[in-house]
């Protein structure tokens, strides 16, 4: 199965991407982990993301594409792959289609304004491995300490309230249009976000009829 995953900032994308790659047995590629290994590692396309990310802003198509073009290629993707993060704008999502990229199935993920605003507040990521925790959701088994590599964790500068609200009015206006875009295509499936990180798994996985 060849994947998207589309919703909100904050929607819990990652988290399903995760655990449907272990279900499906295909990776999950992500550009937002991708981009944070660049930006840590200070390479040329990391410097060039930072400035874009910290402002809450888009970082630029070219740029995205050409990240994941060179992933897809990887062998581990050959039966199929789930996309976190990308295509977030209808050029992005009309460049991979020239490329040929394929999408079977674009997965979106509803959650109100609202609720990302409170969730996000509450999300801490590790500095050192880049994996994420939510201090009522997805708890780390030591507060402040990440399960999987003992490092520090912290709050993103991009997870703070007055930039989670400048992604979100980016989202409604350069994401959200790609719902109809896929629909026009067939490939759009919706599910409501639930109460819960397991009942969110077990409407997607009754969408997909997985």
């Amino acid at each position: 199965m060849k994947m998207i995953l589309l919703g909100a900032p904050g929607a819990g994308k990652g988290t399903q991407a995760e655990i449907l790659s272990k279900t499906l047995n295909i990776p999950t590629i992500s550009t937002g982990n991708i981009l944070r290994a660049a930006m840590k590692a200070g390479t040329p396309v990391g410097l060039q993301a930072k400035s874009y990310v910290e402002a809450g802003k888009l970082v630029p198509d070219e740029v995205i594409i050409n990240i994941i073009r060179e992933r897809l290629a990887e062998p581990d993707c050959a039966n199929g792959y789930i996309l976190d993060g990308v295509p977030r704008t209808i050029p992005q999502a009309e460049a991979m289609e020239a490329l040929g990229i394929e999408i079977d199935t674009a997965l979106s993920i509803e959650v109100e304004d609202s609720v990302i605003v409170e969730r996000m507040g509450g999300r801490r990521t590790c500095r050192a491995c880049g994996g994420t925790f939510h201090v009522v959701n997805n708890p780390p088994k030591v507060e402040g300490v990440c399960d999987f590599c003992g490092g520090e964790l912290s709050i993103r500068k991009d997870d703070a309230p007055e930039t989670v609200l400048a992604r979100l009015e980016t989202y409604h206006r350069e994401t959200e249009p790609l719902k109809a875009f896929y629909e026009a295509r067939g490939k759009l499936v919706c599910v409501d976000n639930q109460p819960g990180i397991e009942a969110t798994t077990a409407v997607i996985r009754d969408a997909l009829k997985i």
